[in-house]
């Protein structure tokens, strides 16, 4: 079993910045990949990015692309997701997911684990 906690999100202005932070226990063994996805009030699930546990591979949606980046602790068992230079349309419910696929990772339903998600608002 895997478990997921999500913290960091609030509110901010436009073009500033947050730090996600997802904290992960149990069965992870250096293998797999965390994703970041977040989701708006009527819209449906949406990819941000991911990382693999070795760090060494990083992937992001186009919408973030150059804006967010991902990085990983593994002595603290924690990924971020560094959001830089914000716009009011990523308001959103910020949730990570891990996964020991390596395939198919721009789809939620290939992760297997995810967190409580946590709010970030941004204002114009």
């Amino acid at each position: 079993q895997v478990q997921l906690v999500e913290s960091g999100g609030g509110l901010v202005q436009a073009g500033g910045s947050l730090r996600l932070s997802c904290a992960a226990s149990g069965r992870i063994f250096g293998i797999g990949y965390m994703g970041w996805f977040r989701q708006a009030p009527g819209k449906e699930r949406e990819f941000v990015g991911y990382i693999s546990l070795s760090g060494d591979y990083t992937y992001f949606a186009d919408s973030v692309k150059g804006r967010f980046t991902i990085s990983i602790d593994n002595a603290k068992n924690t990924v971020y997701l560094q959001m830089n230079r914000l716009k009011p349309e990523d308001t959103a419910s910020y949730y990570c997911a891990f996964t020991w696929r390596s395939s198919s990772l721009l789809d939620y339903s290939t992760y297997n684990y995810w967190g409580q998600g946590t709010q970030v608002t941004v204002s114009s």
